[in-house]
């Protein structure tokens, strides 16, 4: 697999404070990267940083073969990729189907695989509440809603942040299930969560940061061998 998005030694900083600390990382097409670390290790910080939302950082990011950095978010996203934000972010006065069609668009490469049938049948429940406000929706049907909404920008890499915080274990599985559609899609993605087992399970590759900095990259199997740095960085 070639790589789409590439990372070289990339530091980001609020203010005079510095959260990441030289990250080096490499998606390839179609990975499924899970990236791991205890709260406050700079996860969300990189995430936002490969999206252009944190205004100080150094280093290189290319993604499809161009150096991003720098760049405004929105010419991140027209170059294909996405964010699911911690949060969620769904628009609260716009309903379902308002929240899903205002971000869609067709890929880098003119197709539009990703459409509002599409995302109804992969979350079902949007469709029997596609009239209803954002602020109508419980948790778990705001978490669909914002996968679907940055799917319908088809892109090429998917950042999601804390993929199931806060929902009931029902509702997580139907969103693991969802990423494993998703992989076999061929979207990259860049999944943050707590449940370092459900990761393990669908990740290509673990990613685990530290203070701002990857101390493991490597299959899930290879990550289960280390017990003494899963129970220093996760507690596991």
């Amino acid at each position: 697999m070639s790589d789409l998005l590439s990372v070289q030694r990339l530091e980001a900083f609020y203010g005079a404070g510095q959260v990441l600390h030289g990250i080096d990382l490499k998606v390839a097409r179609g990975e499924q990267i899970a990236l791991i670390g205890r709260n406050g290790m700079g996860k969300t910080t990189l995430l936002r940083a490969l999206m252009g939302l944190v205004a100080d950082t150094r280093g290189h990011i290319q993604f499809a073969g161009r150096d991003i950095r720098g760049d405004v978010p929105e010419k991140i996203a027209r170059a294909g990729m996405a964010l699911v934000p911690e949060g969620r972010g769904v628009f609260g006065s716009l309903n379902v189907v308002e929240n899903l069609t205002m971000a869609a668009r067709p890929g880098t490469d003119g197709r539009q695989r990703w459409t509002l049938d599409k995302i109804y049948q992969l979350f079902p429940r949007l469709r029997a509440r596609r009239s209803n406000g954002g602020h109508q929706l419980s948790g778990g049907e705001q978490q669909m809603l914002t996968i679907g909404r940055a799917l319908m920008t088809n892109p090429d890499l998917l950042l999601i942040d804390e993929a199931t915080e806060g929902l009931a274990p029902l509702v997580a599985k139907d969103i693991w299930a969802t990423l494993g559609i998703i992989r076999e899609e061929g979207v990259a993605t860049v999944v943050v969560d707590k449940d370092f087992r459900a990761l393990s399970r669908i990740a290509d590759r673990m990613v685990m940061l530290s203070k701002g900095t990857i101390v493991f990259d490597g299959t899930p199997s290879a990550l289960a061998r280390q017990q003494a740095l899963l129970e220093q960085h996760l507690g596991v």
